[in-house]
């Protein structure tokens, strides 16, 4: 129905930032659908209209009937029509184009749009059933981030460009509405339970950007008997039990280092004692790797014997890679007022509260931080609402979209998460060099919107299998 919108939910939102951070190739940019607030790299834009042609051909009896709007699909009790399905494939086929994509056969595309349209059908209805609703201003929040990201000044604006471009108002209404819907269900019946350990957060910083991140490296000495090539069986059994003595020697307590300097064949004895250094577990030879594997650090192991002799070992150290290259991302200093939902308060009443209070603030007549310590429900009151600097994708969709969409100073409408009402002001933006830390919080931000995408794509199927589909042939 509408281009905008689509390519609003379509896009990403932490992906394009997290594709920098993590130097994710460009074809991974699409398809991990995030609800949160897209980036402006994401590029959005309204769609220019099409040139109409000065003079139409006069259109068949069979031309008019493929054109007509008609039933192709009913779902439970409610309807799909051919111009929604004609509507999506026109849709497709522009971000085919845009991204120098090739076309796939025509029927093949129209049968795929169809069976989106049939399983989101069922989503919303699910929705519906379930008790979930989008409110006013929940719907001004996204429109107003549509406007954001597609250069203009307000709400209005959008409007007036959307009529402009042959969409009626309401239907791309609808659209958004029912898209926050979506959005708003994938987060409660999945997003909430996704879990993300820390090895998968290692594995997958590893998988995308080579980095050895959280792999084990391993600093041996190492003290050479060397056996040149050819020895005969006494001088071998004499360097052997050498081998033994400085091993014995090492465990007993004396100093490694002077032992590889009195006995060791290495080319490092002197210079270094027999450090071979601090080093990946692939970068030793894998004898050494098999005989240190389950030793301790400051354990002497071997003589441990290979083609150039016998190593006596000491381990040294061993360590988990920790360090990630150095990332920039925005950051938002941030302030809230939570009013939790419950039997004692309505959402209804909380949004009346919350907007009077923007009221009072407006007016100078009140606060924030003021107000923030005597209502806010969050622990963040005894701070006057002041939540610190935040990083893309630390907070709920809403709450994100809204505080996207504000200026530093500015104070938001009253916005509904699961959380409750909240009021938001913008304290400040920066661009900030990100600890380690900050950088795997948002690997895991990543990892786990993977996660739940996949999670949502087995939950839709079960949810589109329980409905009841007819599929209707088009009219003779």
């Amino acid at each position: 129905m509408n281009d905008i919108f689509f390519r609003f939910l379509a896009l990403p939102t932490l992906t394009p930032l997290l594709c920098a951070v993590l130097a994710l190739p460009a074809q991974a940019q699409l398809g991990l659908g995030d609800a949160r607030k897209p980036s402006a790299a994401n590029g959005l834009r309204l769609p220019s209209a099409s040139p109409r042609p000065a003079t139409v051909a006069p259109a068949s009896a069979s031309d008019v009937t493929r054109q007509a709007d008609y039933i192709v699909a009913v779902v439970n009790t409610e309807p799909v029509t051919n111009h929604e399905v004609r509507a999506r494939v026109g849709r497709a086929l522009r971000q085919l184009a845009e991204r120098g994509q090739p076309m796939p056969p025509a029927e093949a595309l129209r049968k795929e749009m169809l069976e989106r349209l049939i399983s989101e059908r069922a989503q919303l209805q699910y929705a519906r059933e379930t008790g979930l609703k989008v409110d006013a201003g929940a719907l001004a929040q996204a429109e107003l981030a549509i406007a954001r990201q597609n250069d203009m000044t307000s709400v209005d604006e959008l409007h007036r460009r959307v009529e402009q471009e042959g969409i009626p108002l309401k239907d791309f209404r609808d659209d958004v509405r029912n898209q926050v819907l979506l959005a708003r269900l994938r987060e409660r019946e999945i997003e909430t339970r996704v879990k993300v350990s820390d090895a998968e957060v290692d594995a997958f910083i590893r998988e995308q950007t080579g980095a050895r991140v959280g792999s084990p490296e391993l600093n041996l000495a190492m003290i050479l008997i060397l056996l040149p090539e050819g020895t005969g069986e006494t001088e071998t059994t004499r360097l052997r039990e050498r081998a033994e003595e400085v091993a014995r020697r090492a465990r007993a307590g004396q100093d490694f280092a002077e032992l590889a300097r009195d006995f060791s064949d290495a080319n490092n004895r002197g210079r270094d004692g027999g450090v071979l250094g601090l080093r990946p577990l692939d970068r030793y030879p894998e004898i050494f790797v098999q005989a240190t594997q389950r030793s301790r650090v400051g354990d002497v192991v071997g003589p441990v014997r290979s083609g150039a002799g016998w190593h006596v070992l000491k381990v040294l150290e061993r360590k988990q890679v920790t360090d990630l290259p150095e990332v920039r991302i925005p950051q938002t200093r941030v302030s809230h007022i939570l009013l939790r939902i419950g039997q004692t308060q309505t959402e209804q009443v909380a949004r009346e509260r919350a907007a009077d209070m923007r009221r009072r603030i407006r007016a100078g007549q009140a606060k924030f931080e003021d107000l923030a310590r005597q209502y806010s429900q969050d622990d963040s009151a005894a701070d006057g609402g002041e939540m610190g600097w935040a990083s893309p994708g630390q907070f709920v969709p809403e709450f994100e979209q809204a505080m996207n969409n504000l200026d530093p100073g500015q104070i938001s409408e009253p916005i509904t998460s699961r959380f409750g009402v909240h009021l938001i002001r913008v304290e400040g933006r920066r661009e900030q060099v990100l600890t380690a830390a900050e950088q795997r919080q948002l690997a895991r931000n990543m990892l786990r919107e993977r996660k739940a995408q996949e999670e949502f794509d087995t939950w839709a199927q079960e949810v589109r299998g329980r409905a009841y589909v007819e599929y209707r042939d088009a009219p003779k």
